[in-house]
């Protein structure tokens, strides 16, 4: 009994695989599986549900620009509606049908005489597919501290990424590691209804105001009505970005009064803020601005105003049953841990499972013995018919959409050439895949990763050989053209 072989598995059911999905419908491809290890689908927003979760740029940008979403409850939409997205989007292109959920990818290896993937789920069973794409997003795999003690502590402990809604922290003495963006957004929500709460810094965060506000019922039904008012507005919120992410951050070097000049809007934004100097101060970041993802917020310095709310930057030594002790003996009593640790993409992401190409090679330990790469930010040589949609790289602009939906013309152009051709497999060059790393690596010379302060940014746009190599140097103009237009050569068919 011969085995089936299915058009294509693709790995994660949050935005990136969904719109794969439907740019694989698009091409006559339907026999496709989804396999997510979560219950649901929606990545991130499915997983993510603490307190003050919202989308960390304007909603209008935050979508697929096929298929706007009218009714965004406010300019930066709160996470429920992000998961309400993501279910309206898979239901309307019908790739629900396809999701197999609370199912673990454990591995995947191309079969060469067999022209296909074959891949292991946990439990045992083996799909076999044409295509293997992994949607595996950027923000999945949680960090959790390495800290002594962490597991002694008797109170309760939550990561934010498990959120537990049942849990009471009225009247509470609570902790919160981390001040990244997840934590810029959960600390302002919970610190009224705890008795104490202490914040531990490792880094400081760059913080702009954020111009936030509800989205009236009749600019929602307007957006209806006349679709080009909302886009519109997304091309006005995408420009800003744009400047904001290309000029000051990619080409740091030809713009650093552009960067300054957003400093210096985030420093005044915080001096008007913080009221306590020392506070003030160690809520200043010294490392140039875009080194480390920044965020928006008007209400996370504030919190720092409160009498029961105090940061501490010492570093922690180790936690005891009731309490963090940090390097200089100072010991602060807690019942409540709350993790806002972020997550870990270098070493347990990129790629998320292991994968095995021709020859045996596998993509982890090529990419760490190496240089990270990936031609286009999509595919890999030595990988066949193997498309990457969280790769090196790949990350354009601000908006994940923005590098959703140029993998996705990528795609497009890459998966008709192979039918036109009528044949089984494609494989991205050397020569090409070379040409393209020479590229991206020249044009980060420009950014602040090279000409500015980063050594102190701790960001995870920095693998372990310390290159910025998650996001793609250049305008999201020249991603979604070079999508459009890559020479079709850079592939070898078979």
């Amino acid at each position: 009994m011969s085995q089936k072989v299915h058009d294509a598995v693709i790995v994660g059911a949050g935005f990136g695989g969904i719109g794969a999905a439907i740019q694989l419908r698009r091409l006559g491809r339907h026999d496709l599986v989804i396999l997510e290890r979560e219950s649901d689908l929606g990545g991130t927003w499915h997983v993510n549900r603490y307190p003050g979760l919202t989308v960390d740029i304007p909603s209008s940008t935050y979508s697929y620009s096929f298929e706007p979403n009218p009714y965004w409850s406010r300019l930066y939409a709160p996470g429920p509606e992000l998961k309400q997205y993501a279910t309206h989007v898979a239901a309307k292109y019908d790739v629900r049908r396809h999701m197999r959920f609370d199912t673990l990818v454990e591995g995947a290896v191309w079969d060469e005489e067999q022209h296909h993937w074959t891949v292991s789920i946990a439990g045992g069973e083996r799909l076999h597919a044409r295509l293997l794409l992994t949607a595996t997003g950027f923000l999945s795999q949680p960090r959790l501290p390495d800290i002594e003690g962490i597991e002694s502590f008797a109170g309760e402990v939550v990561h934010t990424t498990q959120w537990d809604d049942d849990l009471d922290l009225d009247g509470r003495r609570a902790a919160v590691i981390g001040t990244g963006a997840t934590a810029v957004q959960l600390i302002p929500e919970i610190a009224p209804r705890l008795a104490e709460l202490t914040v531990f810094q490792r880094t400081a965060i760059w913080v702009t105001p954020k111009q936030d506000g509800a989205v009236p019922r009749w600019l929602q039904r307007m957006y209806a009505r006349v679709p080009l008012t909302q886009r519109l507005v997304r091309t006005v919120g995408s420009g800003i970005l744009e400047a904001i992410m290309v000029s000051g951050v990619l080409r740091y070097r030809q713009a650093k009064l552009l960067n300054r000049g957003v400093e210096k809007i985030a420093l005044r934004h915080l001096r008007r803020q913080v009221d306590d100097p020392v506070t003030r101060a160690q809520l200043t970041p010294d490392y140039s601005f875009g080194c480390k993802r920044p965020t928006f917020s008007n209400t996370y310095f504030p919190t720092f105003n409160r009498p029961h709310v105090r940061l501490e930057t010492t570093p922690i030594a180790r936690i005891e049953p009731d309490a963090i002790v940090t390097t200089d003996g100072g010991r602060t009593e807690i019942d409540t841990l709350v993790l806002a640790t972020g997550f870990n993409l270098w070493d347990t992401n990129f790629p998320a499972f292991e994968i095995i190409g021709r020859g045996g090679v596998d993509l982890g330990k090529f990419w760490r013995a190496g240089r990270f790469q990936a031609y286009e930010g999509v595919a890999v040589p030595g990988f066949p018919n193997f498309i990457s949609l969280n790769s090196p790289y790949s990350y354009s602009g601000l908006s994940y959409f923005t590098t959703i939906e140029s993998q996705m013309l990528h795609m497009d152009r890459l998966l008709s050439e192979v039918a036109r051709r009528r044949v089984t497999t494609f494989e991205v060059t050397e020569r090409a895949n070379a040409a393209f790393l020479d590229r991206m690596i020249a044009n980060l010379g420009d950014s602040v990763f090279v000409q500015g302060n980063c050594a102190t940014s701790r960001s995870y746009y920095f693998n372990q050989h310390g290159e910025a190599t998650l996001l793609r140097p250049t305008s999201t103009l020249n991603a979604f053209g070079e999508a459009r237009s890559f020479p079709l050569e850079d592939y070898a068919y078979a």
